[in-house]
């Protein structure tokens, strides 16, 4: 995934960030330029305080308006520096919102190709190295532009001949810190992404905590982690090394300088063409640019780990992003699901998961998808919420074609129940009122009560309020699954999918969970996914799928007698003789 940013666009993409924050930018800017102009009085004073000593005149009124200058010059430069470091916070924060709210949006199918520690890796420090070249990187460029403009403006009041032997000298190696430039940037982004493939590693291990501990397989990970770490450092020191490179060219440039003044400016003070006291105001003004010509070349460096910062969070703001739109729920009545040759792939290199598949699920009542393992059966809820579009034929909910509908509608019109059943960290309260935050405290006594998590909730410390962990770790796998159903049941949805639904409850549950479920399909529509088929046996129609296409509809009588597979699947579960 690679987006190149060059010439305008850079400019364009960076103001984006900036504007918000221009107001307070340039009043800093402008404290940077009022600092920097009480710094390039200096040198001139200090002339004045060496000829009132080699006039014999009193020095006192010199140094105390040399003394002025320091002390002005370093508190208006110090409250421009935290206005500085306080819009880039507000930079940082800006992008941040920004790229979360990107990432939130983006489809599902590119979520599923990206890797979480990744996208954590440019929330966190891509953004940061923009606040530097936002801030530090092209503000303080403009303070140190201004510095640098000054200085020589000044020491060409000094002496023109020196002027141009330090020209000479700064020219000559300002052209080999541009060579560097480009360099220092292709290292930046190679770093970048090693540390964003070391979060993807590290992310595997603890989302897989539990198996890596049982598995015995610590020091293996440990290993994979440590080899990638390897390969951020050996990349961060390629940049430290060509950053080290810059800085030192920089350095070079003044001390060559300082030697060649010193050699001719010597020279003319010996022929009489130039005082002493010039001279040493010339070699003050010399130093000055140690600091304004370092601040150009960090600016640059900073500009380009920027730009591969910027590279990075494109690459996520230009990834397709699902409409956004108030949810409007014109109906609370059931809504029927139609596939009519409906044929599917994740990706053009993957294999056929429906292969013209075709069924009618009517409004209202219970319809339960079966078959084997890779069937597609979890995919038709996949399409369904239109995380994936299909490539060929016809999806309807409602008698409209599912292309037809306003995703925020059609979410608003189903409620889901995931196969693991996810629980995110926060309270008990927060988690079952997570899809439906308008529910009131009878609707939320009544899911926990028909999903009996009234033991639940009465062991629990502190009730509702008790955190749950992350990904709901406090909680067992059958309680997690009776949160996510009850989730659903608060949502009052008019399609209700139920992935895998009991899947992890026990006998006596998951007979209550049945009862529930038929109570809800009295009054709306609910598609269930089950190995398990006594969670089924019961319901209006049952669609058996094999190989991505629907070989069987009918109910559990019809087909025992009918259909092979049914038959084979009943008889493993005890069902059938």
């Amino acid at each position: 995934m690679r987006h190149v940013v060059k010439g305008d666009a850079v400019v364009k993409e960076l103001l984006t960030y900036v504007r918000p924050h221009r107001n307070v930018l340039v009043l800093g800017g402008l404290l940077g330029l009022v600092g920097s102009a009480a710094g390039l009085a200096m040198p001139l004073l200090a002339k004045y305080v060496v000829d009132a000593f080699g006039e014999n005149r009193s020095m006192s009124g010199p140094l105390l308006w040399l003394t002025v200058a320091v002390v002005a010059g370093a508190a208006v430069s110090a409250a421009g520096s935290y206005l500085m470091e306080r819009t880039g916070e507000g930079i940082v924060l800006g992008a941040r919102r920004r790229l979360v709210d990107r990432m939130l949006r983006l489809r599902v199918a590119d979520v599923d190709r990206l890797n979480p520690g990744d996208l954590l890796s440019r929330v966190t420090g891509d953004t940061t190295l923009l606040r530097s070249v936002l801030t530090n990187g092209i503000v303080e460029s403009v303070g140190a532009v201004f510095m640098l403009v000054g200085a020589i403006v000044m020491m060409s009041v000094m002496d023109g001949v020196l002027l141009l032997v330090t020209l000479l000298v700064v020219v000559v190696i300002g052209g080999l810190v541009g060579l560097i430039m480009p360099r220092i940037q292709r290292a930046q982004t190679q770093a970048q992404e090693a540390v964003g493939e070391m979060g993807s590693v590290l992310d595997r291990a603890l989302q897989a905590y539990r198996t890596v501990k049982a598995s015995g397989a610590e020091e293996r990970e440990i290993a994979m982690v440590a080899e990638a770490a390897g390969r951020a450092r050996d990349r961060g020191l390629r940049v430290a090394g060509w950053t080290s490179l810059a800085g030192v060219a920089t350095f070079m440039a003044v001390q060559i300088a300082f030697v060649a003044v010193l050699g001719v400016g010597g020279a003319r003070v010996a022929s009489g063409a130039l005082e002493v006291s010039s001279l040493i105001a010339f070699l003050l003004y010399l130093f000055y640019l140690v600091a304004p010509i370092g601040q150009l070349v960090n600016g640059a460096v900073q500009l380009q780990q920027g730009l591969a910062a910027l590279k990075r969070i494109k690459e996520i703001e230009e990834l397709p992003a699902e409409p956004v739109g108030a949810p409007a729920r014109a109906s609370a009545e059931p809504v029927g699901v139609t596939f009519d040759d409906v044929s599917f792939r994740y990706g053009d290199d993957r294999p056929v998961v429906h292969d013209g598949v075709s069924f009618a699920v009517p409004p209202g009542g219970l319809t339960a998808l079966v078959g084997p393992s890779g069937a597609g059966k979890s995919t038709v809820f996949a399409l369904i919420e239109r995380f994936y579009e299909h490539q060929g034929g016809t999806i309807t909910i409602g008698g409209r074609d599912i292309r037809d509908w306003p995703l925020t509608e059609l979410r608003a019109a189903l409620g889901y129940v995931e196969q693991d059943a996810p629980v995110l960290a926060g309270t008990l309260r927060e988690n079952l009122l997570f899809a439906a935050r308008d529910a009131t405290e009878d609707d939320l006594r009544d899911a926990i009560a028909r999903t009996r998590l009234d033991d639940l909730v009465a062991r629990l410390p502190e009730g509702l309020e008790t955190p749950v962990g992350h990904r709901g770790v406090l909680l067992s796998g059958g309680e997690r699954q009776r949160v996510a159903i009850a989730r659903a049941l608060l949502r009052k949805a008019r399609l209700l999918l139920l992935d895998e639904a009991t899947s992890q409850l026990d006998a006596v549950n998951e007979l209550r969970l049945r009862e529930v479920i038929a109570e809800a399909a009295k009054e709306t529509t609910v598609l269930v996914i089950a190995h398990r088929l006594s969670t089924v046996t019961g319901a209006d129609r049952i669609v058996v799928m094999d190989r991505g296409r629907v070989r069987a509809v009918g109910t559990h009588d019809e087909l025992v007698g009918e259909d092979d597979l049914y038959r084979e699947l009943a008889a493993t579960q005890f069902l059938v003789g």
